[in-house]
């Protein structure tokens, strides 16, 4: 009688990484259940997902937003460093450009706002901000230590995007302030130049104030604040009172496009479409002011 010998079983198939099919992988991932090399796992609560899970999740999870709408991120508010180092930066330009050459070519005046007389530079209402009188130091160390304490307060609220562009309208703003409450420049007269970011300044003091009220929150101290401000801006001589009052009157309005839009999934677009609104009521203003010259 002959007895037959078993044929050997086939071995296991060894799984691999899917992404490395070199690469044996015994650790398999929590989500899926496939194979996932060492290059390839990510820790998780309970075990290890392999990295396609991981960035699906992060594809459809929708991202955490601050109260009005922008998108929450944690740390230092990198927009109210980044216009501190521009102004501090244009600063040390003023000293090391000879001639006075940033002082001429990005200051503001009425004039180059009215194209009647040949030297149209409407961007000059936004580059101005960014410049301070060298011949008083106090002024940019101010106005970039309220930046600092407002812009750490307002931009986690606002959103980086958000606060970038209410900041730059208020800019502009102030300098449209400046052109509609100024005397029209008269030939052969010396021009005043405008510098400092005071009127957008300003402009974070309307929209702070718009925040809190619209949040439920006190403002007494804030009214203080801007009246104080408002009162120096007439006593102290050579200070565009102007600015203030129209960087302000626009921060306000910012911060109302932002704060009380119906909430949704096109809120962002009702924000976008006020700031827009903003913007071109300072043009047709600036328009206005310039057809009436």
């Amino acid at each position: 009688m002959s007895y037959g010998i078993p044929a050997a079983e086939p071995s296991a198939q060894i799984p691999v990484c899917p992404r490395h099919p070199d690469r044996p992988s015994y650790v398999r991932c929590q989500r899926c259940g496939r194979p996932a090399c060492p290059e390839c796992q990510r820790a998780a609560a309970v075990g290890f997902q392999c990295i396609d899970c991981v960035n699906e999740t992060k594809r459809t999870t929708p991202a955490a937003t601050t109260v009005y709408g922008g998108t929450a991120v944690a740390g230092w508010p990198l927009v109210t460093f980044g216009i501190i180092a521009a102004s501090a930066l244009v600063f040390v330009l003023q000293w090391i450009v000879p001639n006075d050459g940033i002082y001429q070519n990005f200051a503001f005046a009425t004039v180059y706002a009215t194209p009647e007389y040949g030297v149209f530079e409407p961007w000059r209402m936004l580059t101005s901000a960014f410049l301070h009188s060298q011949g008083f130091i106090l002024h940019i160390v101010l106005n970039m230590y309220m930046l600092w304490m407002f812009g750490q307060a307002l931009e986690p609220l606002l959103g980086r995007i958000r606060f970038l562009a209410l900041y730059l309208l208020s800019a502009v703003g102030g300098s449209v302030g400046y052109l509609l409450l100024t005397p029209t420049y008269t030939p052969g007269q010396p021009l005043a130049g405008v510098v400092g970011a005071s009127g957008a300044i300003f402009g974070l003091f309307g929209a702070m104030l718009v925040v809190q009220r619209h949040r439920g929150g006190d403002t007494k101290q804030l009214w203080v604040l801007i009246a104080i401000n408002g009162v120096i801006g007439f006593i102290v001589p050579q200070i565009a009172w102007q600015a203030h009052l129209g960087g302000l009157v626009t921060g306000a309005a910012c911060a109302a496009a932002i704060a009380y839009v119906p909430r949704g999934p096109q809120r962002w677009l009702w924000q976008s479409a006020g700031l827009v609104l903003v913007l071109t009521l300072l043009a047709v203003a600036t328009w206005l002011r310039m057809a009436g010259a």
